[in-house]
């Protein structure tokens, strides 16, 4: 018995190591390839799944988009759009007129032209009532914008291409047409004689008539000015170089003439309204 007892523990020990190593290799192999392509395969397919939407969206057009800056009588205008799946979510001037009234004219237009863009989604909005040639380079700029915006997102040419050749045919072609609609109808159309407010000054009212065409002033007068006694001289010396000088300048921007500083100041007034009926 006590011969017979070690050779059973030896037995039963050998027994037991094989069938560990038996298991272990029986584990082994669901533990490594299974296991990595059961853990690792879903998440690789769902970031998969996940980036190229996301991808789909920037070709799309995302980012920012700055179009040309405009010259304009006052000074430049430059749009910059902020742009989310070729949507525009933020309009802005980086450049508009500053100094005098430039100041409050763009602290007046330029918000409400920003608010425009965005709604209109086009360079087809209205210009600001007073700040004509701040909306008219503003427009010029953002349809600038837009078209690099639609250049930039050409890979997505099935929608962003259908729609913005669409908004581009629009765009482009309404700012085209609109533009050289404009420019041809504006041959005829800006042809024309537009007559300024009548300005009250200290001794009588100054009223200016101008005759515009292809955007310039070709001609000036004053269908009012101030009349009697001293008033007949310095309206004589002075009305006939305003008109000169608006001629010449094509804006408001005109030096009074000395000794006539109240109807040099009424002119300028009445000026600048004509102009800005000419613009709009």
């Amino acid at each position: 018995m006590r011969k017979s007892h070690p050779i059973r523990r030896v037995v039963l020990a050998t027994a037991a190591t094989v069938s560990g190593v038996v298991l272990l290799l029986s584990l082994k192999p669901a533990s490594d390839p299974a296991a990595a392509s059961a853990a690792g395969a879903a998440p690789q397919q769902t970031a998969a799944a996940q980036e190229s939407p996301q991808g789909g969206a920037q070709a799309a057009g995302t980012g920012t988009v700055t179009g040309d800056a405009a010259q304009t009588q006052y000074g430049a205008v430059q749009v910059r759009l902020t742009v989310a799946g070729g949507k525009i979510t933020k309009a802005e001037a980086v450049q508009a007129p500053k100094g005098g009234l430039s100041d409050q004219k763009t602290e007046l237009s330029v918000p409400k032209l920003n608010q425009e863009a965005v709604a209109a989604q086009s360079a087809q909005i209205d210009a600001v009532s007073g700040a004509t040639y701040t909306s008219t380079g503003y427009k010029k700029s953002l349809q600038s914008a837009l078209d690099k915006m639609k250049a930039s997102s050409g890979s997505s040419s099935g929608s962003s291409s259908g729609s913005s050749g669409s908004s581009s045919g629009s765009s482009s072609g309404s700012s085209s047409g609109s533009s050289s609609g404009s420019s041809a109808g504006s041959g005829a159309a800006q042809a024309r004689t537009v007559t300024g407010k009548a300005v009250q000054t200290q001794y009588g009212t100054v009223q200016v008539r101008i005759t515009v065409s292809n955007g310039k002033i070709t001609k000036a007068d004053a269908v009012q000015a101030p009349k009697g006694g001293l008033s007949d001289q310095k309206t004589q010396l002075s009305v006939p170089k305003l008109n000169q000088e608006a001629v010449a300048a094509g804006t408001a921007n005109i030096d009074s003439v000395s000794g006539a500083t109240y109807t040099s100041t009424g002119y300028k007034q009445s000026l600048q309204s004509a102009l800005d009926q000419a613009g709009g």
